[in-house]
Formats: structure tokens, sequence, C-alpha cells
């Protein structure tokens, strides 16, 4: 039976909530959209139309949906200073959360959205869909499979060109104090964690604005973290590099092994496996391809259907708010770095909560 659901936010990525993400799970049967919310009605209509509702769906006060509208979940895709104050409302009306990342914009607002879905006893998760992605879920096939042996390092690359004021897709992101540490870095910090399989104990970081990014906040970052089974990472992101090398989607991510070494750049994935050959000597783009793997769904589709299934008693999903602060943890935590000078212990952030 289709799950019944609330969807608030019809910005700019939320309308791609409507027309794609949404709508292939309403196609299939996995959910049934009963309501929109936004307070742009002209956005309200795009998704109306996008989704099909009737007028009488589309509400620009979310209070007011969720008093009149019968759901089981709701879907928030608003700005991050605004998750709490929709997330709130749902919990108070017993309804279940998928949200979009980061969970809140700050660390404090991260741990009470936590503790106040743990008090409701209600599900929330997050929709990190980047870890989701095809390429990143191959390459954790990989890595989670043990052909690499024990994880020594992992690096990470994003490279955009995104410097001009309106590049990244909506205003708020070029007035945020640090726009690519919580709106881009948010996704590659929690791939980089999920690969290293522990916590990450302590984390530096440093982080800058060229004079030629139209942006109030830091748009690049060096970000090196420590965990507690011994992996080290380092990541360098951009969101003002000359041209874009490693995008969004289009990232690249080494990981050593120590057996073999893992590498995934713009979406194809190669291993290098060791052989006891005198410094042996290999060459980025000859190693062993590996295909993607296949699926119906992949990112915030996949992550729906995820969403649903573990409402309907499936296994929880790994993104779960409770799992999810530590995502929100590194981000804070590189803030933090950045503007001390200092590692920052990661897990104070979270025991803090």
């Amino acid at each position: 039976m289709s799950q019944r659901v609330i969807h608030v936010g019809i910005g700019v990525f939320g309308r791609r909530w409507c027309s794609e993400f949404l709508k292939s799970n309403v196609a299939d049967g996995t959910i049934e959209v009963v309501a929109l919310v936004d307070l742009d009605r002209d956005a309200l209509e795009a998704g109306r139309q996008s989704l099909g509702l009737p007028a009488e769906r589309c509400y620009t006060d979310a209070a007011r949906a969720f008093d009149e509208v019968a759901a089981d979940f709701c879907t928030v895709a608003v700005t991050p200073a605004h998750h709490e104050a929709i997330i709130d409302l749902a919990l108070a009306r017993g309804l279940d959360v998928l949200c979009e990342k980061p969970i809140a914009d700050t660390m404090e607002a991260t741990l009470r959205i936590a503790r106040n879905v743990r008090r409701a006893g209600r599900k929330m998760a997050v929709t990190m869909s980047h870890r989701f992605d095809q390429d990143k879920t191959t390459l954790r096939r990989i890595v989670r499979s043990g052909v690499l042996g024990r994880i020594n390092a992992i690096g990470m690359r994003f490279q955009g060109d995104m410097r001009q004021r309106m590049a990244w897709s909506s205003l708020f992101r070029h007035e945020m104090a640090d726009p690519l540490l919580v709106e881009g870095a948010i996704h590659h910090l929690d791939i980089i964690g999920d690969l290293a399989g522990a916590r990450c104990e302590t984390l530096f970081a440093t982080t800058w604005k060229p004079d030629w990014a139209e942006y109030r906040g830091d748009t690049d970052a060096i970000v090196t973290m420590a965990f507690a089974n011994g992996v080290r990472a380092v990541y360098e992101g951009s969101v003002s590099h000359p041209v874009g090398l490693n995008t969004f989607y289009k990232e690249y991510i080494r990981v050593d092994g120590e057996r073999g070494t893992a590498i995934l750049a713009h979406r194809d994935v190669e291993v290098f496996m060791r052989q006891d050959i005198w410094r042996q000597q290999h060459r980025e783009g000859r190693g062993q391809k590996v295909a993607l793997l296949q699926q119906p769904k992949w990112i915030n589709h996949w992550l729906i259907e995820q969403f649903a299934r573990w409402r309907d008693g499936g296994p929880p999903m790994e993104t779960r708010v409770e799992e999810n602060v530590q995502a929100s943890a590194l981000v804070f935590a590189a803030i933090e770095s950045s503007r001390c000078g200092a590692p920052v212990a990661v897990q104070r952030l979270v025991d803090a909560g």
C-alpha cells in the first residue's frame, strides 16, 4: 500500500523532488503525495503540475497542511536554517520525516532535532544522495568486500567552477558563511566517513575564499581526518576552481588498502592489486575496470524507497538521524577548526548532545 507523503519545499532543488524523486516513487506505487507546501505560489503551481495534485492540496502554511491532510511522513527540502521548525511541526503531529541534508545549519540544532525525534518515537532519515549514487555505491561495495584488505588512507577531490554569483543554483549559498562545507562537503565528508568504516576522532581544516569568488563565505577547503580504526583521509574541495575538473557527481576518490587501491574518477571505477614485484609501477586509467552496479533507482529515488521500506518494517536506513549526526559533526568540526586554527575532537561535538 502506498505511503502518504506531504512534501515541504519547492525551491530550485525542491522542484527536482517533485518532478523526479517523488514522481518516480509515485509511479511505482511506493508513495502517494497528498499535499505540497511552499511559501511561493509559483513554486507550488510548478509542483502541483509535476505531481497532478488538486489546487486545494497546495499550502503556504506547513502547520495547516499537517493539520488538514492525513499523511504517514513528510519530506523536507527547505533551506537548512528552516529544517528544525518544519521537523518540529511534523513530530508534533506524529509524522516521520525524510529530510534533505544537512540535518540543520548548526550543530546545536542538529543535536536538538536528533533528541526530539528520539523523544517523539518517530523515524527520521537524511537524503545523503551522493553516497547512494551508482558510482559511489560501486566503490563502497569494493571497499566493503575486503578485497583491498585493511584500509590505510582515503583521498577525495571536488573541484567545481561555480565562482560567479548565482552559479550554484541559489542565492542563499552565496550569502552563507561556509557554503562549501555546509552545502557541498556535507556529502563528501559523509562519503569519506562511510568508506573509512569508523568514527572520525580528530579533524583539521583550513578554509578560504579567493578574491575572484563571488561569495560571502569560504569556497575552498583542505580537510585532514583521523579515524578510530587508524584510517587517515584528506579532502580537497573548491567551488571557485578555474574549471570543473571534479564537480558534483564526477568527484575523484582514491581508497588505499593493504593489498590494493580503488579509484573512482568521473564515474569510472578501477582497481589496482598489489603483486610481489619489486617496485611495481602503475598508471591511473590502466587498472582493472569495474562495471558499475545496476539497479532501478539511485540517489533520492532510492532513498525515498528505502525510507518507505524502513517504515514498513524493513531494515533501518544507514542515514537515520542518530547516525547522520556524524556527517554533520564532520562539517561543524571543520568550521570550528578553520576558525580556531587547531585540530578538533569530532566526537566532542556529538557528545555535547
